[in-house]
């Protein structure tokens, strides 16, 4: 690592520890010839992770957009700010651990849906008929039939 300060090739790093949220390392470092001290954070990195759209097209991933699509169907429910950013983060790491470039629109919507269903039943059915574009009643009692039947199997 090059001294930010003199421009030194040769640095030495004196500690090493992970950073509060362990999303990366920290290390101290000084230099050989200057003496200075300084830090630098060392992370992984990440390929950029695109979307496949219902249309097809591609867009950057985005945890915004799951952010708010929850946050909408959790609109005047019980649900702790806590409770969404805990479902949101695991939505988040089923998306990233299967390793792959691209992951559809349909594929994290399953994960929400999966998530949401465990901690409040009406932000589920609200998040699915905008999810799977419910078009009339008989779509979503349909939806209301597969959860209570979901929510008996677990219940048993």
């Amino acid at each position: 690592m090059k001294c930010p300060l003199c421009g030194e090739p040769d640095t030495r790093v004196i500690d090493s520890r992970p950073t509060e949220d362990n999303s990366s390392i920290r290390r101290r470092r000084q230099c050989e010839a200057c003496g200075k001290r300084f830090t630098t954070y060392e992370k992984v990195e990440t390929l950029p992770l695109m979307v496949i759209k219902r249309d097809n097209t591609r867009a950057p991933y985005d945890r915004t957009k799951i952010e708010a699509g929850v946050l909408l169907a959790c609109h005047k429910r019980p649900v702790s700010a806590q409770a969404i950013n805990r479902l949101v983060d695991n939505v988040e790491t089923k998306v990233f651990a299967n390793g792959e470039r691209e992951v559809s629109t349909k594929q994290i919507g399953q994960y929400v849906m999966e998530e949401l269903m465990k901690i409040d039943e009406v932000a589920y059915v609200r998040f699915a008929s905008v999810y799977r574009s419910f078009t009339d009643v008989d779509t979503f009692l349909s939806e209301i039939d597969t959860l209570k039947k979901k929510v008996g199997q677990n219940n048993a």
